[in-house]
């Protein structure tokens, strides 16, 4: 499978975001999407309403990641707005999981999941087969900037391994630290899909089309691909 790119919107320069966004089209494969509600994690990011906007100008795939207490009061409301996958994190929907999954489905949406990087893969194990994006954060969810997790390489590995074994779709994502002195290890342990924020992208160069020549670059000579 040929790695694909999301681009983190909130860690984007909200002064150039037009701007920003049509080089981004050109770049990125996705756009991740961060829907985060000051409870679950302690720090308040995207909303619909920016998604209506960014609609506007983006070409690529929006991928929500709603790290939110309550997913179900937002998936609706972001089908609206233009998402191609929803997200929830597995901890806020395993009492209920089939029903919120029922309700992406409904929605028009692809099914993602995201995983904290203390929660094992075994907690979605029972509906693992109906997801079409697993995200394996590999921080601390809510916060750019925070240092790699190296404990999510075995985790990565383990969903892949997994993956294969029983024939499942799903593509692996990985969330979090994601840039240059990560970049081979994430690949060789099986990720597919790397969402990319402040260090992997936004910081590389004011110029944002020179910061993504620098990223395509970086991944290229970690891994050779």
């Amino acid at each position: 499978m040929q790695p694909a790119f999301s681009a983190s919107l909130m860690c984007m320069d909200f002064l150039q975001v037009e701007n920003q966004l049509k080089v981004l089209n050109n770049a990125m494969d996705y756009y991740h999407i961060d829907i985060i509600d000051g409870h679950y994690s302690k720090n308040l990011s995207l909303s619909p309403d920016l998604m209506k906007a960014f609609r506007k100008v983006v070409t690529k795939p929006m991928d929500v990641h709603l790290a939110t207490t309550n997913p179900e009061d937002w998936i609706e409301v972001c089908a609206n707005a233009g998402a191609a996958y929803i997200s929830p994190q597995a901890e806020t929907i395993n009492h209920h999981a089939f029903r919120i999954l029922n309700m992406i489905q409904q929605a028009g949406c692809k099914i993602g999941i995201v995983l904290n990087p203390a929660t094992p893969l075994q907690y979605i194990e029972s509906y693992l087969g109906r997801v079409d994006l697993l995200t394996i954060m590999t921080v601390d969810p809510g916060f750019p900037g925070q240092p790699f997790i190296h404990e999510m390489i075995g985790k990565i590995k383990e969903a892949a391994k997994l993956r294969e074994e029983k024939g499942y779709k799903y593509k692996i994502q990985v969330d979090g630290a994601v840039n240059k002195s990560t970049f081979k290890e994430l690949n060789r342990a099986g990720a597919d899909v790397y969402v990319l924020g402040s260090s992997g992208l936004f910081n590389l160069d004011e110029n944002i089309e020179l910061a993504c020549e620098k990223m395509h670059q970086n991944f290229a000579e970690a891994t050779q691909r």
